[in-house]
């Protein structure tokens, strides 16, 4: 049965049709990089579980963008350089960079151990914002024996999330959901909060949502509390969401 574990903001461990995926690996101790609120340095807290135990039966590394909340120097030390790398096209080469000897990039999709991969789009804010944060991606999951799960990644709620959900009718939804600001750019958010998670809850009406990127980073507003009120005081099913704490796993039916 598949299985996903929430390790720590929007670090996850995917057991999915046999194979264990690694995704957006921030593997760094507490403050071991730098404040992107301009309140403290980040992550604001350590890992639940021990690495050995993070790393423990990992076969591939998915890595949907460079930012170092998804990959930072504590991932790129420590993680195996022999192992299998998927990313978005572009970032093939700053991963190479770091050692890792099997990266490939998914344009549109890969098929490794009979999982279905495909890549899908996605938004880092709006307006002006979204220049400076560059290209991100999701990955969607999918195989005859397991339920289909959607990552969405670092993105807003948009037509790209919208066509995903259209095309792939996923099971269960992944959204970053720490809604997220720049400084200088309060007004603009660069992940979903608790409003837009519940729009993706709406339009995907029949998929679970777990959501992820809370309360690890200084610059996150959103937090478990807060999207739990958001949900209750909603037209939307709570039974609806799993909200995992950190380390926490969940079955996939």
């Amino acid at each position: 049965m598949a299985k996903i574990q929430l390790i720590r903001s929007a670090t996850l461990k995917v057991n999915y049709a046999g194979t264990t995926f690694l995704l957006d690996p921030m593997l760094g101790d507490k403050g071991s990089f730098e404040s992107y609120g301009n309140v403290a340095k980040n992550p604001i807290l350590n890992l639940p579980c021990t690495l050995n135990e993070v790393l423990e039966g990992v076969d591939i590394l998915m890595i949907t963008h460079l930012h170092k909340d998804h990959f930072d120097d504590k991932a790129k030390a420590i993680i195996d350089k022999n192992m299998k790398v998927f990313c978005q096209p572009g970032n093939e080469k700053s991963i190479s960079e770091s050692g890792f000897r099997h990266v490939e990039s998914i344009n549109e999709k890969e098929v490794i151990d009979g999982i279905l991969i495909r890549r899908t789009g996605g938004r880092h804010g709006r307006g002006e914002i979204e220049k400076h944060m560059g290209k991100v991606s999701g990955f969607v999951l999918s195989h005859p024996d397991e339920p289909t799960v959607y990552i969405i990644g670092d993105s807003i709620f948009n037509d790209d999330v919208k066509q995903a959900i259209d095309m792939y009718q996923p099971d269960y939804i992944i959204t970053n959901s720490g809604g997220a600001f720049i400084p200088g750019f309060e007004g603009d958010l660069i992940l979903m909060n608790e409003d837009e998670t519940l729009d993706v809850a709406r339009y995907a009406s029949k998929a679970t949502i777990l959501p992820v990127h809370m309360e690890a980073l200084d610059h996150c507003v959103v937090n478990r509390a807060s999207l739990q009120r958001a949900i209750l005081s909603s037209d939307v099913e709570t039974d609806r969401f799993q909200i995992l704490l950190d380390g926490e796993s969940i079955e996939l039916n």
